[in-house]
């Protein structure tokens, strides 16, 4: 695991941690549904392309309703969250519809996936039009790890059961530490191999390939589990390349989503700052319609 990365990730569990429970709970209306945007966008025989808002928290957190309607412009479909920047659910999708952008997952720590906190969480995300709730982050401290992951799969598993009543969602993403040997597996293989079908298994290809994993032998092994897929670019010479100048087999990669047939959401998640955020983003999906087959 690089440092930078490690650095990157800690400051994101951080951020998480202090913004997911912010914004208050509110009622709206429909608007620009999931279902209207993806069956568009099938017409044209591409899955549709979303942007992680961590990838420019700096303005978003500046400017919320501004940087929607920038990377709307930009020609993103859709925005996944990981915090709310003060804002309640009914002020996001007023942004959302007036921009034409679909909710495309959240990043919601385990902690407001409490039993307690559980009706509320879902609510907010209802709000949002939101189907894919992922949890960004699990670390045991534990003296049995392993046992700490499988507890893990079995809280995703039961979590499964009680989303998809609501017609939604549970997910985890990919960090590099999750790739990591532990005894004859990882915790990313304990996770996938003892949860169901209906548990997102949200592949980072970036991180998993910092973290010494093979983003083509995880699609291989669980397929279909990537129903949100985070696209970034990884590097072993290059740690400002951008999607399409590093070592990631794209071509690969898209190949075997095609294949699988269940991914629902390419996600761009940029946070090298290689350039000025909101160019960066511009820059990954430039790169990326260049490269989509």
């Amino acid at each position: 695991m690089k440092t930078q990365s490690t650095n990157s990730n800690l400051s994101r569990r951080g951020f998480l941690a202090t913004t997911a429970s912010a914004a208050a709970l509110a009622v709206v209306g429909t608007g620009c549904t999931e279902e209207a945007q993806t069956k568009e966008v099938a017409k044209r025989g591409k899955i549709p392309i979303g942007l992680q808002i961590y990838s420019v928290r700096s303005e978003a957190e500046k400017d919320l309703p501004g940087v929607l309607a920038k990377v709307a412009k930009m020609g993103y479909q859709g925005v996944e969250f990981a915090g709310y920047y003060g804002h309640e659910a009914k002020g996001i999708r007023k942004m959302l519809d007036a921009d034409k952008l679909v909710c495309c997952g959240t990043h919601t720590p385990m902690a407001d996936l409490t039993d307690d906190k559980l009706a509320a969480t879902l609510e907010f995300n209802k709000i949002l039009g939101n189907k894919y709730v992922i949890v960004p982050w699990l670390q045991p401290n534990d003296k049995n790890p392993k046992e700490a992951w499988l507890g893990y799969a079995k809280r995703l598993n039961v979590l499964a059961e009680k989303l998809k009543p609501q017609g939604m969602w549970i997910g985890y993403h990919a960090h590099q530490h999750d790739f990591a040997a532990l005894g004859d597996t990882t915790p990313w293989d304990i996770i996938a191999s003892n949860t169901g079908k209906d548990v997102i298994m949200q592949l980072d290809l970036g991180n998993c390939m910092d973290g010494g994993g093979d983003p083509v032998k995880y699609l291989k092994l669980y397929p279909g589990r990537a129903i949100t897929i985070h696209l970034k670019e990884f590097s072993a010479t290059n740690k400002k390349a951008m999607i399409g100048e590093g070592d990631v087999k794209w071509a690969e990669i898209f190949k075997l989503v095609r294949a699988a047939g269940t991914t629902k959401w390419y996600i761009i998640e940029e946070e090298k700052d290689a350039v000025p955020p909101l160019q960066g983003a511009e820059i990954s999906l430039t790169n990326l319609k260049k490269m989509r087959m």
